[in-house]
């Protein structure tokens, strides 16, 4: 007889685990089976498809997509939608809500793509979250994150680069309107969580400025059909296709005129409002005002028109106004500008011309004379009686927000709040937050203290003038003598750092003299250690500065323009280690010297303050470029009250000070600037621009201040339309031996004042 065991009770003898279970019926030598490898072998669960139609998806989807994410879905996206939850969820995608946390976070994915308003199936954005969300998904439930899908805390591991970028602005589902601004991650330095604001290096308020290069700025690009801004993908290039140059003027129409159409001059509305209509008053006695294509005014003689377009020099030397359907001769013989006196009118600028279209007599009732068809020029003029800059848009209107805390309960509606324009958080997700951190950091400033948010901005240094470099000294000693912990968070020095292009042997040496230089910069700088420890020097260069000088000989270079190269300024940044060495805080923030990109931006508690960095004589180059109008005759309607005037110098009184004309002078170019929404309004051959990185230079929103360096004019504080627009000139004032002058702007009270010290 065989005594042999049977398999089964030999494969239980030689079961020895210690992580056994014990068996449900040991009498029967049931098998034990080890924990760990049972879980492992666990099979998933699965899910029978379906097909489910879009209409009956749709109330879901309207629910979560509109109502909860302001998002519009169309009918291609709902079939996509439809298709994934039926192939995925099966027949429980309504009971158990499987379909509901997809439809979740398919609408999350896509605002943290800033896909826009409007959900397309032929997007390719929706096609990658459906293929990252179809790997995390098993038995119709998300069980990972995965890569593609940024939600919760991960939000908050933010990267270098696009990466950053792209999952900031995004108010994640789940957390309530004061907890949802804590999760969000921020690009700039010591970004942080609440629960940990408390921090070392959060209490210094350096810890949250963000100097912010031009070539590293995000490129966005205004979306007509989407009515949203979307992130340029393509990558950038100095040599870009001819193509380029015409999405560059597209863009800047695009932007103005959907600023123009929320203008309250060209709404429809019939209900009627007190404020001040200085267009309308002035253009146009109708009710509201309407812009005109050019290539709809063929075949309407002798008719009037309101016309958006930009001013060009047609190849015969007449001017002309040009918009995105076409171009017409413009003649402005008898127009007056509106206000009168108040802003430059120079070809390159996009201006609003109000006036009467003129056919040709040959050509009447025969279309176009010698155009190549509609998009071409058209043939007779336009007769412009009135001519004016659009309007700009206050920060707070273009945002959609209002109120103190700009918070999520104070909203104008509309807005582009989510957007965030330059890589810090947009405003509706971190601006909460940001402001809530300024008012724990700042509140510790008392009236016998000078405040730490405060920023120095120098204008113009060149360090081949000794007397330049004795300024700069007496200046840095003035606050270096000030209490401790009280010194400006921020020092802006810039260019041109000589008086000459150096590189181009324009007459100040060459490469080894312009070393030398910044050698002595150095040695200026290390004679006021302690502001070197707990301060931000900010470097922008001028035209006349390397390496792009020694191309163009100190004439106009395209903008924008590279910092000064690094072996230039090797002396400088050793200066900064060997100060913050010597403090033996090796735990704080210490002191550093940022070159950066002309132009720039600083940002201060993220979107909360933002400061245009640019060096550049507009002033002088308006009054060569501008377009002589004739003078009007009524003056009732003067430029003073085209503008917001705070002069810092002047104490505040019940009667109006005289306008003198250095303030004139400040108020039309600001105005100009402003109003244009950027910051190089000439033609090409007048002011290049790098046509990828055109977006650098949008005014848009408007900044909450702006230092614009320009030696042609005089220096001036104003404000206009919430900006306030600061100019310092040179730090050496012309006809006044032995005088230095700077402006000290107060970030929290944006105020800015001119100051003035003797050598």
């Amino acid at each position: 007889m065989d005594k042999t065991p049977a398999p089964i009770f030999r494969r239980q003898n030689a079961i020895q685990s210690s992580s056994a279970i014990p068996s449900s019926s040991p009498a029967f030598g049931t098998p034990v089976h080890p924990l760990r490898p049972f879980n492992v072998n666990a099979p998933k669960s699965a899910i029978l498809p379906i097909i489910l139609p879009p209409a009956t998806l749709r109330p879901l989807a309207f629910r979560t997509f509109t109502k909860k994410h302001s998002l519009t879905l169309t009918s291609s996206a709902l079939q996509e939608l439809a298709s994934f939850i039926g192939r995925h969820c099966g027949s429980g995608w309504r009971e158990e809500g499987l379909a509901e946390r997809v439809l979740e976070e398919v609408s999350r994915s896509w605002k943290n793509r800033n896909g826009g308003v409007i959900v397309e199936g032929t997007s390719k954005e929706l096609h990658d979250i459906l293929k990252t969300l179809e790997g995390n998904m098993s038995g119709g439930k998300i069980v990972g994150q995965g890569r593609g899908l940024p939600r919760g805390d991960s939000m908050l591991e933010v990267q270098d680069g696009d990466t950053a970028n792209t999952r900031l602005g995004i108010r994640p589902a789940g957390l309530t309107r004061e907890d949802s601004n804590a999760s969000f991650g921020l690009s700039g330095p010591g970004a942080q969580e609440d629960g940990n604001e408390d921090d070392d290096n959060s209490n210094d308020p350096r810890a949250w400025l963000n100097v912010i290069n031009a070539y590293e700025q995000p490129r966005l690009v205004y979306n007509v059909g989407k009515k949203h801004f979307e992130r340029e993908t393509t990558k950038p290039s100095l040599l870009p296709p001819a193509s380029h140059k015409t999405t560059v003027f597209r863009n800047r129409y695009q932007v103005i005129h959907q600023r123009l159409l929320r203008s309250e001059a060209f709404q429809t509305s019939s209900v009627s409002s007190s404020r001040r209509r200085t267009l309308q008053r002035s253009l146009s006695k109708q009710q509201s005002l309407k812009i005109t294509p050019i290539a709809n005014m063929l075949g309407r003689h002798g008719s009037n028109h309101m016309l958006l377009g930009q001013l060009v020099i047609l190849p015969t030397g007449d001017l002309a106004i040009s918009d995105l359907t076409g171009t017409i001769a413009l003649s402005l013989a008898q127009a007056v500008a509106i206000p009168e006196d108040a802003a430059w009118f120079c070809p390159g600028m996009v201006v609003l011309v109000d006036g009467v279209y003129e056919e040709e007599e040959e050509s009447v009732g025969k279309g176009l004379s010698g155009s190549s068809g509609v998009g071409g020029t058209l043939g007779g003029r336009f007769q412009g009686f009135f001519i004016g800059q659009p309007p700009c848009e206050k920060r707070q209107a273009t945002l959609g927000i209002s109120g103190p805390e700009g918070g999520q309960d104070h909203t104008i509606g509309g807005g582009f709040g989510w957007i965030d324009f330059l890589g810090v958080g947009s405003e509706r997700a971190v601006g909460a937050k940001m402001r809530r951190i300024e008012r724990r950091l700042m509140h510790h400033a008392s009236q016998d203290t000078p405040s730490r948010g405060r920023a120095v901005i120098m204008g113009e240094l060149n360090l081949d003038q000794p007397r330049a470099l004795q300024a700069l000294r007496k200046i840095l000693s003035l606050y270096a003598a000030e209490p401790q912990g009280s010194a400006p968070v921020t020092f802006v020095l810039a260019g041109n750092f000589t008086q000459h292009a150096v590189m181009a042997r324009g007459g100040s040496g060459g490469s080894i003299e312009y070393k030398e230089y910044f050698d002595a910069l150095a040695s200026a700088l290390s004679d006021s250690p302690t502001l070197l420890q707990s301060s931000t020097f900010v470097f922008v260069p001028g035209d006349n500065d390397g390496w792009v000088s020694s191309l163009t000989a100190g004439a106009s270079v395209p903008l924008p323009r590279k910092p000064v190269p690094d072996m230039f300024t090797s002396r400088v940044r050793r200066a900064f280690a060997t100060a913050n060495s010597e403090a033996g805080n090796h735990d704080g923030i210490h002191g550093s010297a940022v070159w950066t990109s002309n132009p720039s931006r600083m940002t201060l508690f993220g979107p909360s303050h933002e400061l245009v960095l640019f060096r550049d004589d507009l002033s002088a180059r308006l009054r060569r470029t501008c377009v002589t109008l004739k003078p009007q005759a009524n003056e009732e309607d003067a430029a003073s009250d085209a503008m917001d005037l705070d002069d810092a110098n002047e104490t505040t009184t019940t009667t109006t000070p005289p306008v003198t004309d250095d303030v004139r002078t400040a108020q039309k170019l600001v105005k100009t600037l402003l109003d244009q929404g950027y910051l190089a309004p000439f033609r090409q051959s007048i002011r290049p621009v790098h046509w990828d990185y055109s977006s650098a230079l949008h005014l848009y929103p408007l900044p909450t201040a702006m230092a614009l360096i320009d030696t042609t004019a005089p220096p001036f504080c104003i404000t206009y339309e919430g900006c306030h627009v600061m100019n310092p000139s040179s730090v050496l004032i012309p006809g006044r031996k032995g005088v230095g002058r700077w402006i000290e702007y107060d970030m929290m009270g944006q105020q800015g004042k001119v100051r003035e010290c003797t050598l």
